[in-house]
């Protein structure tokens, strides 16, 4: 029997008041909800109410919420001392450790409690919810609740379906999510559910690209906010996050999913958390800080060479173009010769290539040349990659060229795919094969990944506005150049781009 979560009644337990506890009990009991509060450690469920009345107070005190809104809220909010106390409750979530053990014994438990119509919610991030339902002698009343920290600010809440879970579960935890305010995204269970899924795109491939010394973190952090537009750097956000946290996750869904080159981790973490460096909590991760603030990165004193003249390639027509036209309003003289002179610059615009393979497919002199991202708009940073061969007088050149209206240069050395057609393109594609495996329509990976992640657009958003055979373009150079089947593009990706058709095209 499906419970009424509209209802003015509902009675909702929480269990395991740690910060996911916390945060879910304020929101119900601000929505309305009465909230029985149980915690197996002595004094935590009592010390968790007192908690959330102290920031309802605070909200309150700041004009966010009413005084009067906050007494009731707090009113709604009481402690239970025995798990038998929870006997009445429509609903129930788990917010307790992850332990699979341990979330599977609580059950167990519960439903020695509860009436068979009550609905068990796990607020597990990592663990398989068909794995805790199963242990239950009503499997089909489970499903996972998954709200991120903290839970007040984070609007997001995925509402995972088991194998086992029948769909009037996942229905009333759509209505409950709504009713709390929160913005419910359907997902089947799978290692990582949605957002944490989505999400091995932007590190793991920032991490590569460090791995593979194509430029320092603090470069790729800034060519990822300035030109890609994501809020904030890859390594910013592990510092943020701590690298304790952050790499469990990433071995934990490359080993559920045995191994899938596509979220493969990198030892350069595994090296950092092995050496007590973790992040802004350590004092010193990626970036060193003191008190909560990174220390700035100096940035390269613009040259002030020039070129005698600049030759761009018409490879790709619509970047040439865009590239020549950039180079003479910064006032270079151009070449306009089917070949280059011998003391031209040489611009490509590489997708998905590097510079190395452009002069060599190209026919020009390696020495010359230097690459331009022109995929991503070029008003608020330009990335420069060298080949192995450019002269430091081309560099400089080229550097001192792109810079010279006071736009930030980032140079980087060769790199099939630069730095954010690579990130971006990964991040696009691994959003496609979530779609692909029907773990959640293309709606809600978006709307999970924007609310979760703060990306800019949604992965199939994102690759729908640089354009699914461009992305998928850049995924067959990328792959074709390591021989890595990481790269190897999404069957719902490479589809809809030979159709012309959106990423978020449903089946």
């Amino acid at each position: 029997m499906k419970p009424d979560i509209s209802a003015s009644g509902l009675t909702l337990g929480v269990v395991g008041t740690g910060a996911m506890g916390r945060g879910i009990a304020q929101i119900a009991a601000q929505a309305g909800i009465r909230v029985m509060l149980h915690d197996q450690m002595a004094g935590a469920a009592g010390g968790a109410r007192g908690s959330i009345a102290a920031t309802l107070a605070t909200l309150a005190g700041k004009g966010k919420i009413t005084r009067e809104a906050a007494d009731a809220a707090t009113a709604r909010l009481e402690v239970t001392a025995r798990l038998d106390e929870l006997a009445s409750c429509h609903a129930l979530i788990e917010a307790i450790v992850e332990s699979l053990d341990a979330k599977r014994q609580l059950f167990r438990s519960l439903e020695d409690i509860v009436g068979d119509d009550c609905l068990l919610a796990t607020n597990t991030s990592s663990l398989s919810v068909t794995a805790i339902a199963a242990a239950c002698r009503r499997p089909e009343r489970v499903a996972g609740f998954h709200f991120f920290n903290p839970v007040p600010l984070m609007k997001v809440v995925e509402v995972v379906d088991g194998l086992l879970t029948e769909s009037w579960a996942g229905e009333a935890l759509v209505a409950l999510a709504n009713r709390m305010g929160h913005t419910p995204v359907r997902a089947r269970d799978t290692p990582g559910f949605i957002v944490n899924h989505a999400g091995r795109g932007f590190v793991t491939e920032a991490l590569r690209l460090l791995g593979e010394n194509v430029a320092d973190f603090f470069e790729i952090d800034r060519i990822l906010r300035d030109a890609a537009g994501f809020r904030m750097g890859p390594f910013e956000l592990l510092d943020l996050t701590g690298l304790d946290v952050s790499h469990p996750v990433m071995e934990s869904i490359y080993n559920q999913y045995y191994q899938e080159p596509r979220y493969r981790p990198s030892p350069l973490v595994a090296q950092r958390l092995a050496g007590g460096v973790l992040g802004r909590k350590t004092g010193r991760g990626f970036y060193a800080y003191q008190g909560n603030q990174a220390r700035t990165e100096a940035v390269a004193a613009l040259p002030a060479a020039r070129p005698a003249r600049v030759w761009v390639s018409e490879a790709h027509p619509e970047f040439g173009q865009a590239a020549k036209a950039l180079a003479k309003k910064l006032g270079a003289t151009p070449d306009e010769s089917v070949r280059p002179q011998p003391d031209s610059l040489c611009v490509v615009t590489p997708l998905g290539r590097d510079a190395t393979s452009c002069a060599v497919i190209q026919g020009i002199d390696a020495q010359n040349t230097v690459a331009l991202d022109m995929l991503f708009p070029a008003n608020k940073r330009r990335t420069l990659m060298t080949t192995p061969l450019t002269t430091a007088a081309m560099r400089d050149a080229a550097h001192g060229l792109f810079g010279s209206d006071g736009v930030p240069v980032s140079l980087i050395r060769d790199s099939a795919g630069l730095v954010a057609q690579r990130v971006v393109a990964h991040i696009v594609n691994i959003g496609c094969d979530i779609a692909q495996q029907g773990i959640a329509t293309p709606a809600d990976i978006d709307r999970a990944v924007t609310l979760g992640l703060g990306y800019p657009k949604g992965p199939l958003a994102m690759g729908d506005a640089i354009g699914p055979r461009t992305v998928l373009a850049i995924l067959e150079n990328l792959q074709d150049f390591y021989g890595d089947p990481r790269y190897r593009p999404s069957p719902w990706l490479k589809r809809r781009a030979l159709l012309g058709a959106s990423l978020l095209t449903p089946e």
